[in-house]
């Protein structure tokens, strides 16, 4: 039978830390905005005409806060204030008005990284620059709010950097020839905050950054609320990136990014992200809308996910996925719409690096619509995320662990898909008795189009322990000639409320898989090929 007591243990614990965390933000509010000193950084010498580099004047108004006992907040006013990076101070506040706007430099030379002093070692960190326009490190109490903007200018900025390395310079010993582009290493973020606790940003019209936007590592009690973001000027545009982090709200956003949307990552072994609430999200992503992964050293504990709305998205809808050894137990997600997507849910258990594969674990997604095309979602993005390297039928969504390692306890629910079909033999061709051609991949990076082509046209799943579909509504807007589910060593199924379409194929394939429970009759089942 499939295990629920841990699922709903972990959902009360959520509930629990939601509550106490809100009421926590509200009467930090509520106190310091009757108590700071305001402190405008004009008064500082800074000079409003988006030319003349104010790093300096912004960063004495902050340190001019810090002194106080109970801090300052910082005042952007209206107009365009050019900088580099910035330090943040702890008990400081900064405050955009309307029509204020903070354009980061488009000279590398301007930026600086945040502090590495008792950051724990990861065994893998080249892909995760502490570059950033704002930086923060170790602080208390911090804010960043209001009506205003902040552009990274990061296409320009990406550019400088690329140029300068061509003309040897300053160079990338990382230099991507094959894509013509600076890694990720030497490309500054938006924001890098590590290691910070009471944490809000709130309301702020954030983009382009030169790489990822958000990014906040190791932190304690993080609020995301109302920010409209947009991070669309170069590759590796990831909106916002939750690392290791614990107690974290993301509500009421609007992320539009040419990488990853939200993206919880882990690079800490023995460390987590835990206590992760996302919702009430807008989400178009080149790459996919919400993901656990890639980096997953120490894991991903008690996330709620909740009423998304997710469109013109390249890749996974849904994608978790553990490839490093770490640990990804009582996940939520539910009440998710997602149009023009490339894949709905992906669910993966590898072992590219740690001591020993990963554990996924008391997953529940349910009340999910779903409707995927044929072609590429973002054909008319300006910034498109890479080609799959080979020709394909539309892929099903996939739960895939690795031989002897097992995803656990799956429940899925209230889920419709709607699915282009018009796949064709003379495109790819996986017969169901040549099943043993899907690939491992046990290394590899996770994709949900790494296996290559796929046998079925709904659902491909394997290596799985405890599972169950409860009223699954499964649509074609053409044929397709594969089966809708494909089950490979898969243990503990139960299927109830099936509805499968009278065009395609209705079959069910069961390979040495047991304790198998359906009560659907729509549907052919075929088991051991």
């Amino acid at each position: 039978m499939i295990k629920m007591d841990n699922i709903k243990t972990g959902w009360c614990v959520i509930l629990i830390m939601t509550f106490s965390f809100s009421l926590w933000a509200k009467n930090r509010d509520n106190t310091q905005q009757l108590t700071k000193k305001e402190f405008n950084i004009v008064k500082f010498g800074a000079i409003a005409d988006g030319k003349t580099l104010n790093t300096q004047a912004i960063q004495k108004a902050i340190d001019a806060a810090n002194k106080l006992k109970l801090g300052g907040i910082v005042i952007f006013p209206k107009g365009q204030f050019l900088t580099g990076s910035i330090e943040m101070k702890s008990n400081v506040d900064l405050y955009f008005e309307e029509g204020s706007v903070l354009l980061g430099s488009t000279n590398p030379n301007d930026y600086n990284s945040v502090s590495s002093a008792g950051r724990p070692k990861s065994p893998k960190n080249d892909d995760n620059t502490h570059l950033g326009l704002i930086l923060a490190h170790n602080l208390v109490n911090i804010m960043l709010y209001g009506k205003g903007k902040i552009d990274g200018q990061g296409r320009a900025l990406a550019l400088n950097i690329d140029s300068l390395h061509h003309a040897g310079i300053k160079i990338d010993p990382n230099y991507s020839y094959q894509n013509m582009r600076p890694s990720e290493t030497i490309r500054p973020k938006l924001f890098s905050f590590s290691q910070c606790k009471q944490v809000k940003i709130e309301g702020l019209n954030i983009n382009n950054s030169a790489g990822w936007g958000l990014s906040f590592e190791l932190c304690n009690n993080l609020t995301l609320d109302k920010i409209k973001l947009t991070n669309r000027a170069y590759w590796n545009n990831d909106g916002i990136d939750i690392t290791d982090c614990t107690n974290v709200k993301i509500t009421n956003c609007d992320v539009n990014s040419a990488d990853d949307g939200i993206c919880l990552k882990s690079y800490y072994p023995g460390y987590f992200n835990d206590k992760i609430y996302i919702a009430n999200c807008t989400i178009r992503s080149s790459a996919s809308a919400i993901k656990f992964g890639t980096a997953s050293y120490g894991g991903f504990k008690n996330v709620t996910i909740e009423n998304i709305n997710i469109f013109d998205t390249f890749r996974s809808a849904i994608a978790i996925e553990s490839v490093d050894g770490g640990i990804i137990e009582n996940i939520k997600v539910q009440n998710i719409t997602a149009k023009n997507t490339g894949n709905s849910i992906f669910i993966r258990l590898g072992h590219r690096d740690g001591e020993k594969p990963g554990v996924i674990k008391n997953i529940l997604i349910k009340d999910v619509k779903v409707q995927i095309p044929f072609g590429r979602p973002d054909i008319d993005y300006d910034l498109r995320g890479p080609e799959v390297p080979y020709f394909h039928n539309p892929f099903p969504a996939s739960i895939v662990g690795i031989p002897g390692y097992y995803i656990e306890n799956v429940v899925i629910e209230n889920l419709e898909i709607t699915y282009p079909g018009r796949a064709s033999k003379g495109m790819a061709y996986v017969p169901l008795t040549r099943l043993k051609q899907v690939p491992e991949k046990i290394k590899n990076y996770p994709e949900f189009d790494m296996f290559g082509e796929l046998p079925a046209w709904a659902f491909y799943v394997r290596h799985v322990k405890g599972l169950e579909f409860k009223n699954i509504t499964l649509k074609l807007e053409n044929d397709d000639f594969r089966p809708a589910f494909v089950f490979d060593d898969v243990k503990d199924l139960k299927m109830e409320k099936i509805d499968l379409p009278v065009s395609g194929k209705k079959e069910i394939i069961l390979n040495q898989s047991e304790n198998i429970k359906l009560d659907n009759k729509a549907a052919s089942v075929k088991k051991e090929l």
